[in-house]
């Protein structure tokens, strides 16, 4: 891949410069306020002295004393590096990812390199998000506003015995600002460029002696960052509030409830795409015999009319400029008349007490939240109208109902040689999808052009509806007196003008419906086997439940009769590739009346135990040592897409088997070694893991559907049969199947504070986070998918080997005029990788380096400031995705989802 090119130098510099300063590698944090020894709720907090307090087992600890891998941030740094949203920790913790594609609902959260890719709600996160302890059903509903947060832990490896759900990749704990006995409140104001507006407020009172009260609010509106040049509307814009308020209840020093009610709100137009091209991805080009799976050789762009469907797309009105701009204009072709617009509502109420009696403590959490979510899309990315959803409740639209309750109690006995915790978790998730996709007014002669294709590109004529007009004369006979297909020329014609016909049809409205219940029981025990050394035992039982429902509403009338048409020719070998070609595009992703009313049901059911086991052994009391061993589980599920229920071939709607919907359950083996060291002024942390993957779940587009498939290994040798375009070669004998992703690598974590004032922070992961080589499908041993062919012996998709964060705070005072300054700067770098699930030529991100900054003034005891910022520093261009453009093939063309360019602005601030 390309070389950093000046604005990347430069950037690396400033990580450079900020590492330098570092005298050790290890845990990433600022000062902070001291601990409230009282408070159970406490997870992670800084004392004055360096020394990071976290709750990571559940018990009030030193971070240096914790036999885990977690990253506490305090709310200091987490404001200094602007954190919105869950996005913007990627900027302190190096072994996260956070991403977001074509829905902001569908954001990944990945952690070594492991997270749930798609945009599949059936899919759970492998990366479980909390905040204030309330389980968020899925990574991307927390990509909004958070407002004022008190700290984030990011536990590293599966999680489970320490309550909450269950997770197989890691956990973020959010834990917002709480109240305080103190009256107090706060005002700041932001204006940036693209007209960025942010106004946020609020105020803290106690309510007499023993409550408290607060309420803080957000609001956010930004022009976006694409330019629809036909619309004449902008894309990726912000505008979204967010409202919380709290009371907290103290009436003894051994009692404390805390409520807390939010709501947000997000009405914004969402997400659209560029084109990739080969001065961003040199891969981007058309490779041998158009297959994409072959290496490039150095030919032209994907988007140059060498790639025969380019031509097509421009004969069709796409506008030539979208083809040929680089990957980073951001001027966009939509389709005339079709919007991504949608709107997120996102609410919710929780309430937690903790109560100690003696040496025992309970600690319940309850929560019930609802979130809904509808994007309209322009869904093929082209201005040549092929795949709509019109913007309304039924757009793609998700809604989650999520009850949950969790019961801890921990304590002491044999005095104090064990500290014990055991506790029970309950969770009741109902999930609703709608969807409303339909074809657009160009899919069918488009589709028809794919067809003249691959019978004679000379043929195909994109002015004419079955993409033939009078060309169709070459066909039938007319011209050479021989029909091109022999007796079964009128079919193969019929079938043409059928496809033809194919155009703003569709679903009406399919609902799928899911209902989780899950219980667990779990239990994590430390035992002091002597002064400096401990084991620690976990363990967690869980039981899941998952009812699904589907109902269809289809109007596609020409896919039945394309079937009628043409099933009599799948049985002959030289037309059954044309036939089942016309088929397939009359029926694409099952869209057909014969799913009109139709209603599917099943259920799921599955338990699974997990644990821990750790040794640590404290030689000093600024040391530790410890190795571990963990088991983790992520549910399976159902996959909430009609495609997966029969390739269109072979659909037949009498005989729907909705278990093609299901795929396993997640489990992983986790092994970590590492060591700690604290000191006053400076600490580090070491670790280093192996994480074994068994039925990972993995969701793809292929440019035509989302597969959704377990992934496994194979401990025999398949030859290369995995690796070929059959899906019938490659299978594994059962009692030979294998893990089939391995995550391995090494972690390192430093903060030092020389002088008061002054802070630096550095991070370094390398994670070889990769398929084994040889691979197959579920652990019954079935073969690979075709299309996930360039998987075996790879790293997975947006997984780095290697990333580095640094920050710099350094708050000076200046002169005795009670005033201090604001000089802060993190970067983050990262490594090669592609960020395709498929792993095609042409989805490659080069390495790249994010800087953020800020400098301002603050008044005495920080009444008010002012600061100057910036987020991605030095303009660097970088995608979150590169995927398959829809239907545009062949040779498949690639768009990307397009990062956040740069931005800046000025915030000011109040307080009292």
């Amino acid at each position: 891949m390309s070389k950093f090119g000046l604005r990347h130098q430069c950037a690396f510099g400033a990580l450079a410069c900020a590492l330098a300063l570092t005298p050790a590698m290890a845990q990433a944090q600022d000062a902070a306020t001291s601990v409230d020894d009282t408070d159970l709720i406490d997870n992670a907090e800084v004392d004055g002295g360096n020394v990071i307090i976290v709750r990571a087992q559940g018990r009030e600890q030193a971070l240096s004393d914790v036999p885990v891998a977690v990253s506490a941030v305090s709310g200091e740094m987490l404001e200094k590096s602007g954190v919105a949203d869950i996005r913007d920790l990627n900027q302190v913790a190096p072994s996260l990812l956070v991403s977001s594609t074509g829905n902001e609902a569908n954001g990944s959260a990945r952690i070594r390199g492991i997270g749930t890719v798609g945009d599949n709600p059936g899919l759970e996160s492998s990366v479980a998000v909390f905040v204030d302890g309330v389980y968020r059903s899925r990574s991307g509903n927390a990509l909004s506003e958070l407002g004022p947060l008190d700290r984030v832990e990011i536990l590293r490896g599966p999680q489970g015995t320490l309550g909450g759900r269950n997770s197989s990749a890691g956990l973020i704990n959010i834990y917002t600002a709480p109240p305080e006995f103190e009256f107090s409140g706060y005002g700041a104001f932001t204006y940036g460029n693209y007209d960025a507006i942010k106004v946020e407020a609020g105020i803290n009172a106690p309510l007499g002696d023993t409550v408290a009260a607060r309420i803080d609010g957000v609001y956010f509106e930004r022009d976006g960052f694409y330019n629809d040049v036909v619309n004449d509307v902008r894309i990726n814009d912000r505008d979204r509030y967010l409202v919380r308020g709290q009371l907290l209840f103290e009436p003894t020093s051994d009692l404390s409830i805390r409520l807390v009610g939010d709501y947000s709100n997000k009405d914004e137009a969402c997400c659209a795409a560029t084109f990739v091209q080969p001065e961003f991805a040199p891969l981007a080009r058309v490779s041998p015999g158009l297959d994409q799976y072959n290496r490039p050789e150095g030919g032209p762009a994907l988007t140059s009319t060498d790639n025969p469907i380019v031509p097509i797309l421009l004969g069709l009105g796409q506008d030539p400029r979208g083809l040929t701009q680089s990957t980073f204009n951001r001027d966009i072709y939509v389709s005339p008349g079709r919007s991504y617009q949608g709107e997120t509502e996102d609410w919710g109420i929780s309430g937690e007490v903790n109560w100690n009696f003696g040496d025992v403590t309970l600690t319940s959490i309850t929560g019930y939240r609802e979130y809904s979510n509808f994007q309209g899309s322009d869904t093929d990315y082209t201005q040549v109208d092929l795949l709509y959803r019109a913007p309304g409740p039924d757009a793609g639209a998700r809604e989650f109902k999520t009850f949950t309750q969790e019961f801890r109690l921990n304590g002491t006995a044999f005095n104090d040689t064990l500290d014990w915790l055991i506790g029970a978790y309950y969770a009741n998730e109902k999930l609703e999808t709608r969807d409303n996709l339909r074809f657009g007014n160009d899919y069918g002669t488009f589709a028809n052009c794919r067809i003249v294709l691959a019978i004679n590109p000379a043929l195909a004529n994109p002015s004419a509806d079955n993409c033939l007009g009078a060309n169709v004369a070459a066909l039938d006979g007319t011209l050479t007196g021989t029909p091109a297909f022999g007796p079964a020329t009128p079919l193969i014609i019929a079938g043409i003008n059928n496809l033809a016909q194919v155009r703003d049809i569709g679903s009406n409205g399919d609902r799928y419906n899911q209902t989780s219940e899950n219980f667990a029981v779990f239990t994590h025990n430390i035992v002091h086997v002597t002064d400096t050394v401990d084991l620690t035992l976990g363990l967690r039982y869980t039981n899941e439940t998952k009812d699904f429902d589907a109902a269809f509403s289809n109007d596609n009338v020409f896919c039945p009769q394309s079937r009628a048409l043409l099933d009599g020719l799948l049985s002959v070998p030289s037309l059954a590739g044309l036939a089942g070609g016309l088929i397939g595009l009359s029926c694409q992703g099952n869209s057909t009346a014969e799913l009109d009313g139709v209603t599917l049901s099943d259920q799921r059911k599955e338990d699974e135990f997990t644990g821990t086991a750790i040794l640590s052994w404290k030689p000093d009391p600024d040391w530790m040592v410890y190795g571990s061993y963990s088991k983790g589980y992520k549910a399976g599920g159902f996959n909430l897409d009609r495609s997966a229920l029969a390739l269109p071939v072979e659909f037949d709607a009498a005989t729907l088997d909705p278990s093609a919907l299901q795929f396993d359950a997640e489990t992983v083996d986790a092994f970590e070694v590492g060591v700690k060291y604290s000191a006053r002024d400076w600490g580090f942390s070491v670790a280093a893991f192996r994480q074994e993957f068994s039925n990972f779940q993995l969701n793809t587009f292929n440019g035509t559907v989302f597969l959704v498939q377990n992934i496994n290994g194979c401990d025999t040798d398949l030859g290369g049969a995995d690796r070929d375009g059959d899906g019938t070669t490659g299978s594994c004998a059962a009692e030979n199947v294998a893990p089939g992703v391995i995550a391995q690598g090494v972690e390192f974590e430093a903060s030092v504070s020389p002088i008061r004032d002054l802070t630096m922070t550095m991070g370094l992961t390398y994670a070889d986070t990769s398929y084994e080589d040889n691979l197959v499908g579920q652990d019954n041993g079935s073969p690979l998918d075709p299309a996930l062919r360039l998987l075996p012996g790879d790293n997975l998709s947006n997984a780095p080997e290697v990333t580095a964060t640094a920050s710099l705070s350094w708050t000076p005072p200046i002169g005795n005029s009670g005033l201090s300054g604001l000089f802060f700067l993190n970067a983050r770098t990262t490594d090669d990788f592609n960020t395709g699930s498929d792993l095609l030529y042409g989805k490659e991100q080069d390495g790249f380096t994010l800087v953020n900054g800020r400098v301002g003034i603050t008044g005495p005891d920080r009444r008010w400031g002012v600061e100057l910022w910036a987020n991605n520093l030095f303009d660097i261009d970088y995608s979150q995705v590169a995927f398959n453009t829809p239907f545009v093939a062949p040779q498949q063309t690639y768009s990307a989802f397009l990062a956040e360019p740069r931005t800046y602005g000025i915030t000011v601030r109040a307080g009292f």
